[in-house]
């Protein structure tokens, strides 16, 4: 298919470990470098909020035949469990049989290692990376910023090392490149419910677990050992916020008021707190995302987003099934390669950045809102009678692998024809009546 080509790849996290296993299928030399020890001979900690795969992970996965060794460490989810301070209340995702999927990230990063050490890539770790030379894909290594650099030359270099990508600080170096990034007020803390002593979960184990509280929020994911990963999002200043809570007493005396379900269930809830770091959410934008044929960025070194629509680690995994589809079309014409994946992921990015800001409106504010509820229970019961006319916006994101273009522009049509649903009168009790259904055919056309 390829001409083979010695590729470095900066950064061992899932997109880069994936990508590795990728090139290493179209016959490739794969060297991964990474400035931090190898995952798998370190104890995890700090920030790891779990990950939800959905379809476009699972495409990417099943394309190089990993799927089924990932599914091993994954725990479905079917529903949101939503967390009032007074009541629980559920609301099932998409059709029938349709889940997320709860992953420890790092659990899947050492899986995710192990795979493609088994491919046959080769793995460089404690290995920093300051700089590399555009126009001849050299790697420069060392100890230190300011001492002497050991050079490693390839025939072309991915970017896959984060949010504050080190190959993307050189690439904005050159002229015409737009970048932006921009950190929410908003930040989150990781909290741990434990298992039950014989080691059962504490909570429904196939439930996403929401407490949506406005301008802060609590979510909870399960994992293997019974236990559950749970993350604080709140501002870092004012009322409610990170600042607010400074001693013991206080995160406690928060805790009874707005997640009273919670407490007897996070036992260690003031040392998580004070122990963990509070870390931030940034989304960043950036274009061109290759320089000739010679350096490719990919996941979130190039499209950094926010985690509220679980959809972080999908989307790094769906460049790889399009930049895999173009090197099939493409060959050795590595320049058309990269030119035509950055086009066609580019737009997909920014949408899906969109989307993520705004589901934390969703997440925090609407989920615990009757007419919300209202609304996503008619377009369920709309979209099983029409399912040609009427995919809803969370199915269309997360179980299909449709563009995140079209997801957001039919999303936004979608939401215009609910609003004028949702003033119907007595929309409460004629919810799932021919009037109604007949409106919405109406209004579709």
């Amino acid at each position: 298919m390829q001409t083979p080509q010695k590729i470095a790849v900066v950064g061992s996290g899932l997109v880069g470990s994936l990508l590795a296993i990728y090139l290493k299928k179209a016959g490739h030399t794969v060297h991964i470098y990474d400035r931090s020890p190898d995952i798998r001979k370190i104890k995890f900690s700090g920030r790891s909020i779990n990950l939800a795969m959905s379809n476009r992970g699972w495409k990417a996965l099943d394309g190089v035949g990993v799927g089924d060794a990932v599914r091993e460490i994954a725990i479905p989810m079917d529903k949101r469990a939503i967390h009032l301070v007074d009541s629980l209340k559920f609301q099932n995702y998409g059709q029938e049989g349709e889940s997320i999927y709860s992953i420890s990230r790092g659990t899947l990063n050492r899986k995710m290692i192990d795979l493609a050490e088994a491919a046959g890539a080769e793995f460089f770790f404690e290995q920093r990376i300051w700089d590399v030379t555009l126009a001849t894909a050299t790697l420069h290594i060392g100890e230190t910023e300011r001492g002497e650099w050991e050079e490693r030359k390839y025939d072309m270099v991915f970017g896959a090392d984060g949010a504050f990508s080190r190959i993307r600080h050189r690439m904005q170096r050159q002229s015409m490149f737009n970048y932006s990034q921009e950190f929410l007020n908003i930040g989150y803390k990781e909290l741990n419910i434990p298992a039950n002593a014989d080691g059962s979960h504490k909570l429904d184990k196939n439930s996403f677990h929401i407490w949506p509280r406005g301008e802060y929020m609590l979510i909870a994911l399960s994992n293997l050992d019974g236990s559950f990963t749970c993350t604080l999002f709140m501002p870092f200043e004012g009322e409610n916020s990170f600042a607010s809570l400074t001693d013991r007493k206080e995160v406690e005396a928060f805790f009874e008021k707005n997640f009273p379900d919670s407490v007897e269930v996070i036992p260690n809830l003031a040392e998580d707190f004070f122990k963990n770091p509070t870390s931030t959410l940034v989304t960043m934008k950036c274009f061109p995302w290759a320089y000739t044929d010679k350096i490719a960025l990919i996941g979130d070194a190039c499209h950094a987003i926010v985690p509220f629509y679980g959809q972080g680690m999908n989307a790094g995994f769906e460049d790889i099934t399009v930049l895999y589809e173009m090197m099939e079309k493409y060959g050795d014409d590595w320049e058309k390669v990269f030119s035509e994946y950055e086009k066609s992921r580019k737009p997909n990015a920014d949408a899906i950045a969109e989307l993520s800001y705004r589901n934390f409106m969703e997440m925090s504010t609407k989920t615990a809102d009757d007419k919300f509820l209202l609304q996503k229970k008619i377009e369920k019961w709309f979209s099983e009678k029409h399912p040609d006319k009427w995919i809803p916006l969370y199915s269309r994101v997360t179980f299909s692998d449709r563009p995140y273009v079209e997801a957001l522009a039919l999303g936004d049509f979608q939401n215009t024809i609910m609003e004028e649903v949702l003033r119907m009168e007595n929309i409460e009790t004629i919810w799932d009546s021919e009037q109604v259904e007949n409106k919405i055919l109406e209004l579709l056309q």
